[in-house]
């Protein structure tokens, strides 16, 4: 899955399209970044909103769009900055269309237009999932397919099956919460604060992750997952013992999800052969998972692509990779495209 510098047609013309401004917008972080010939990141900005939403303990949309429009401009500055550019030097901009919040969508969307305008280049829309797919390959280019990746965050939660740059097959996903929502009910719930997977990775480390027997959902031939039941049984189980230590809840439950997360992701990668496991998204910084699915790969005598936890969260490198890739293979966006909160990714048959 290397990826290489290559030429880009435009408007019939040949377009090197070495220097790509990626911009991120779906969700709580305004993020941009500068990708120079497809791989190398010359910048990346994240400034994260989670102090803003943190008292309302999740994230409010209409707050994240606002603080968007404030931040954009001076992300994208800095980003330029750190790359010793200007917008002159800028041979295509990419940003995040769907899915995510829509107001927050829109900013990004709106802004890149206007830039690729002024500057007379190629504007590209970028599937935030497919950008996920993209961050293991910014760190380690030449990653072997077929593999599968387990995209794991707060609003998402599925297994793919990555056959080449742009072919996905959809092996299964969740039924109800995510991964990652469901860590942050769990951690709303105990108190202990937003966004809840840090935390509940940092407390889990003094508790004891067997001292409650909480349910792996789905379990059998089913690729699919589900976390409302095991949040659910975390809430009953507070209610019927109040002195349980909140460590020790909290590493039961870590402890169920990774179960079920590493458990389906290496039956899979059975399944279809493949060469090695990915995981991205947000959920894919949790340190117990990082290390389950490190030690279950190397027992099935396969690779595991783990991307740091910068490449985890929302990050606006990864959008300028598939941006850079997209281009590369479809060609610019019309600048009639809107924000799709619903997006969903092109799967194969």
């Amino acid at each position: 899955m290397t990826v290489a510098g290559a030429d880009v047609a435009v408007a019939g013309a040949p377009f090197a399209a070495h220097r790509v401004l990626g911009i991120e917008t779906s969700c709580d972080e305004t993020a941009a970044a500068v990708l120079l010939d497809g791989r190398h990141i010359a910048s990346s900005v994240v400034s994260s909103q989670i102090d803003l939403h943190a008292r309302f303990g999740g994230v409010v949309p209409e707050l994240a769009g606002r603080a968007h429009v404030d931040l954009l401009t001076p992300v994208v500055a800095e980003a330029l900055a750190e790359a010793d550019l200007t917008g002159a030097d800028i041979d295509a901009v990419a940003v995040t269309w769907g899915p995510g919040l829509v107001g927050s969508l829109l900013v990004g969307v709106s802004g890149a237009k206007a830039l690729a305008m002024a500057w007379g280049v190629p504007f590209v829309g970028v599937n935030h999932l497919e950008a996920h797919l993209f961050a293991s390959t910014l760190e380690q280019p030449d990653l072997e397919p077929p593999l599968v990746v387990l995209l794991v965050s707060g609003g998402h939660t599925f297994l793919v099956e990555l056959e080449a740059p742009g072919r996905y097959r959809l092996l299964g996903q969740t039924i109800d919460d995510a991964a990652g929502e469901a860590f942050d009910k769990v951690a709303r719930y105990l108190g202990l604060g937003y966004p809840g997977g840090p935390v509940i990775d940092a407390i889990s480390a003094e508790g004891d992750p067997t001292a409650f027997a909480f349910p792996r959902a789905l379990p059998g031939a089913t690729y699919d997952f589900s976390f409302s039941g095991l949040k659910t049984s975390v809430v009953r189980t507070v209610e019927r013992h109040p002195e349980a230590a909140t460590a020790d809840v909290a590493a039961s439950f870590q402890e169920a999800v990774v179960d079920v997360l590493v458990a389906k992701t290496m039956r899979a990668a059975e399944h279809v052969g493949a060469t090695g496991v990915c995981l991205a998204g947000g959920v894919a910084a949790n340190s117990l998972l990082r290390s389950r699915i490190s030690e279950a790969a190397a027992s099935a005598g396969i690779a595991a692509y783990l991307p740091s936890r910068a490449m985890c969260t929302d990050n606006a490198a990864m959008v300028a990779a598939a941006g850079w890739w997209r281009l590369a293979h479809d060609g610019p966006s019309p600048l009639s495209l809107g924000a799709d909160p619903n997006l969903f990714l092109d799967l194969i048959a």
